[in-house]
């Protein structure tokens, strides 16, 4: 066999032997592979700037199944090239390749199991002959591009492999192809996170996770599935890219007599260059948002989408009765809160203000459209949602469901539940299944115009009246969510008194009417200040969407298997509130006996219309600004 050292003197060899590999041309470094002189464990930073590829080798049977499995789960497995049954080459990735013995290693499964490695797989030529080679993009790819960034590639620097783990995350399933994603774990730190993100999106892809690797069902970061352990240093954040060694995960599950894998970190290296493309617009650039500390959270998301996001925020905040809540307004809440809602899997809903004391029932029409057009789009996402609610509001409010489901505001009825502390455990069972915090039934919490409990524990109206009377303490499971991991919750209030208003409490008894009594004392993790609660609810409705359409935020969500959820986007965009749902609505409202709360403020204008008239031009606005 030919080799490249043939034509080496020994001081050139030396010289790439002991540190000139990574810049060695893609077909040089194929040829020194061929010839098995090459003591190195993995090709993670050879031949910088090309693209690698996993490889995996199938029987022909099973090719088509294979490539459908790549194109349902092209995170992990971008399909660069599928050769045709018996090609050892690969023309439109590489020149002078033979698949048999270009790899460092090759690994050989039979039945699922892995039976051996290999330096070459010239023994099997002719089963081979039969056998079809698929060619999968690699995450070494981009490290060239992660480097030029100037960001750190821990595992080169400590002159190992990088590491890979199974997740429980699963794989979209064709035929026998099914799998739980694998991943690649790279500590980046926390400043260069969304540098990181931006650098590998033009390569192999961006990042489907960074923070508690946990929450992808890993449990030790020191024990990897493939690969060597990597330290983490000091402020660095691990940051998880879908794996092709996932393909590895589907060949063993697909139990097929005869396939051939490359051994994980061992790659095929191609010709192609690895060029960053430059043309990216500014609304295309991702954006990186911290949405949970217990556990660490990372979220991403287009700038396009956070602008469009932060607009709607902006537009709530106008105050009709000049009340002072310019000075509770915190930047990106919005944002941050629909960031941590989108991730949910479950979501419990709580609104109710009892302010008119003296009638029956006592509670206002703030509050009840905002929650049912959250609800709405919840169940378009195709989410869980209940709503809790006072014990004695539980008729009023199963009748405003239903009728909300006979209008079309609400695909099917939402389950209704109320809370009552019997011991000093109640809120944790109710939020967990048997009271294990490990096991919490619902991930986030929304409280919209939700009586909120003062620090000497009362709730007041604005008035400054108690009325304790009315409210269950519903705060508890607020109170009890804090401590639970990964369980959030999200309060939108207009005054500074409702459930959730704790964290800009300071704010409201300096700049709110009465704020040193009424001022709730409990916290969510997310606080949205808006004119009229109910705007707050729509604008959460309209935040959601615009998430769900971000293709950028719509990959990170979905761990970059399966397919893209934007044909449901017909569905979501029913799901918005409207000027017509709210009128009905309203109007339902009033036949059971609710009554505004808003009613001194009917004759004050703003931007020249009545009060009145503002509830239909800002939903009119939020929509606008929703689906440009």
């Amino acid at each position: 066999m030919l080799c490249v050292y043939n034509y080496l003197p020994v001081k050139d060899e030396e010289m790439f032997l002991s540190g000139g590999l990574k810049s060695l041309l893609p077909h040089v470094l194929r040829r020194t592979i061929r010839c098995n002189r090459l003591s190195i464990s993995n090709t993670s930073g050879m031949a910088e700037g090309y693209k690698q590829a996993n490889v995996v080798i199938l029987h022909k049977s099973l090719a088509d199944d294979f490539e459908k499995f790549c194109h349902a789960n092209d995170g992990p497995l971008p399909l660069l090239y599928r050769s045709k049954p018996g090609d050892w080459k690969c023309p439109p990735l590489s020149r002078d390749s033979d698949i048999r013995t270009d790899c460092l290693q090759y690994r050989i499964y039979e039945h699922g199991a892995c039976t051996g490695s290999l330096k070459s797989l010239e023994e099997y030529s002719e089963q081979l002959k039969d056998m079809v080679t698929f060619y999968l993009g690699c995450s070494f790819s981009f490290e060239r591009a992660v480097q030029n960034a100037n960001i750190p590639i821990r595992n080169v620097e400590q002159k190992c492999n990088v590491s890979m783990y199974k997740t429980a995350v699963p794989c979209y399933s064709v035929s026998a192809f099914c799998c739980n994603l694998v991943v690649t774990m790279r500590p980046i730190p926390e400043s260069k996170l969304e540098a990181a993100v931006l650098a590998t999106s033009e390569a192999h892809g961006a990042p489907i996770h960074m923070g508690d690797p946990g929450l992808l069902g890993i449990q030790d970061l020191s024990k990897p599935d493939y690969g060597d352990p990597v330290q983490l240093y000091p402020g660095d954040i691990p940051v998880f890219w879908p794996c092709g060694v996932t393909g590895v995960e589907a060949v063993i599950n697909c139990r097929a007599p005869l396939a051939f894998t490359h051994s994980p970190g061992c790659m095929f290296v191609t010709d192609l260059r690895n060029d960053n493309v430059t043309g990216r617009s500014s609304r295309e650039i991702p954006q990186v948002h911290c949405i949970s500390q217990d556990p660490l959270h990372y979220s991403i998301v287009s700038a396009e989408a956070a602008q469009k996001i932060k607009t709607l925020e902006t537009l709530i905040g106008i105050d009709p009765g000049d009340r002072g809540i310019i000075h509770l307004c915190r930047q990106d809440e919005l944002l941050k809160a629909c960031l941590s809602i989108s991730h949910a899997r479950s979501v419990l809903i709580t609104t109710g203000f009892p302010t008119h004391f003296t009638y029956e029932p006592p509670e206002e029409n703030d509050g009840p459209p905002g929650a049912l057009a959250i609800a709405a789009i919840l169940q378009a996402l195709e989410k869980e949602v209940a709503i809790v609610t006072d014990q004695r509001a539980m008729n009023l409010n199963k009748k405003i469901i239903e009728e909300a489901v006979q209008l079309g505001i609400l695909k099917r009825p939402i389950p209704l539940l109320s809370y009552q502390r019997e011991s000093a455990d109640s809120a944790l069972k109710f939020l967990c299944e048997n009271g294990n915090p490990g096991r919490p039934r619902f991930d986030h919490l929304i409280a919209i115009e939700r009586a909120g409990m003062a620090a000497d524990g009362n709730y007041y109206n604005a008035r400054k009246v108690n009325i304790k009377h009315l409210v269950d303490p519903i705060d508890e499971l607020f109170l009890a969510a804090q401590t639970i991991p990964g369980v959030k919750a999200t309060g939108v209030g207009d005054g500074g008194n409702e459930l959730g208003m704790g964290k800009v409490k300071d704010a409201v008894k300096k700049h709110i009417k009465n704020g040193d009594v009424i001022a709730c004392d409990v916290e969510a993790d997310f606080t949205i200040v808006a004119g009229v609660s109910n705007w707050g609810g729509y604008a959460i409705a309209c935040a959601l969407y615009i998430l769900s359409t971000c293709e950028i935020h719509d990959r990170y969500l979905r761990k970059a298997v399966g397919f893209p959820q934007l044909s449901k986007k017909t569905v979501w965009l029913s799901a918005l509130p409207s000027v017509t749902k709210e009128e009905k609505l309203l109007k339902t409202l009033v036949r059971y006996g609710v009554r505004s709360g808003k009613t001194a403020s009917l004759e004050m204008e703003v931007d020249g219309l009545p009060f009145y008239n503002t509830h239909s031009l800002m939903i009119e606005k939020l929509l606008q600004e929703t689906q440009q």
